[in-house]
């Protein structure tokens, strides 16, 4: 990671750029993704969710099939597609998907050989306004999918399962969010830490939690995920959980969850409508 990253002079129409990361999967960072998107646009803000994980999990969680994305994040990765032209909207009111096209699985292969391959991202997103919130959807892994994320975003936010492992594997993470900074990214910070899968009859849930709070201090945010059996079924349905059952207890802790982050980037503090 040597090469060195382009300045980018902020304006105030550049929207604020979350990488949501985790390298395990199975940890809630799709869902997390889709479901934090949604909340944020329901408080009127504008955002943008880029699907960079091949699984093109966050794009089906939306309800746009895998025949009907054509152009979409690998294009404008790998073919120099403007961003503007792989927008499309989501059927929700200020959210706008680029989805993950079928070609992005093989895209870390091709990235291996490509001009600024940590910066494609980064340069795609150079002149982006119109939105508030740009929210990246990576992979489960620590690639140069991945990578690009974090060169391009300003922060990153991590879902931490409420389980034995992930403390453990956290700790990799965050040494990349390190050496990203230093060496490529000096404005990437580190958001906030979401604890997910949360089973309060689960006495190792309250133990992670209070292991997360004690060795992340402030950064892991108070609003905890649930294990919530409708978060569970609202991608089968295509549809966020904030549209499949808006009183459940997983959706009003994503509701929650908006309302911190915006408190914490000094946002709007308006309630989802």
């Amino acid at each position: 990671m040597s090469a060195t990253r382009p300045e980018f002079p902020p304006t105030p129409s550049q929207p604020t750029i979350f990488a949501i990361a985790n390298q395990k999967g199975g940890v809630g960072k799709t869902t997390t993704a889709v479901n934090l998107a949604t909340a944020l646009a329901a408080t009127g803000e504008s955002v943008l969710l880029l699907d960079l994980d091949p699984q093109g999990n966050a794009s089906t969680g939306l309800g746009i099939d895998r025949s009907e994305r054509g152009v979409g994040t690998y294009a404008v990765l790998l073919d120099g597609v403007p961003l503007a032209d792989a927008q499309r909207p989501s059927g929700i009111p200020n959210l706008t998907i680029v989805p993950a096209d079928q070609d992005l699985a093989g895209a870390e292969i091709e990235l291996a050989t490509a001009d600024r391959r940590e910066f494609r991202l980064a340069d795609a997103l150079k002149n982006l306004n119109g939105y508030s919130y740009v929210l990246i959807d990576c992979p489960p892994s620590l690639g140069l999918l991945t990578l690009n994320c974090l060169v391009a975003a300003n922060a990153v936010l991590v879902p931490l399962q409420c389980e034995f492992f992930a403390l453990e594997g956290i700790s990799q993470l965050i040494r990349t969010i390190e050496r990203v900074k230093q060496a490529l990214n000096p404005q990437l910070r580190l958001q906030g830490i979401v604890l997910t899968m949360y089973d309060r009859r689960n006495n190792l849930s309250d133990l992670v939690a209070a292991d997360a709070r004690s060795f992340f201090g402030p950064t892991v945010y108070e609003t905890m995920i649930p294990r919530n059996i409708r978060i569970s079924e609202s991608p089968s349905h295509g549809k966020p959980v904030l549209l499949y059952d808006y009183k459940s207890p997983g959706a009003q802790a994503y509701v929650r969850l908006a309302q911190e982050v915006l408190h914490r980037e000094g946002g709007s503090q308006r309630s989802v409508a």
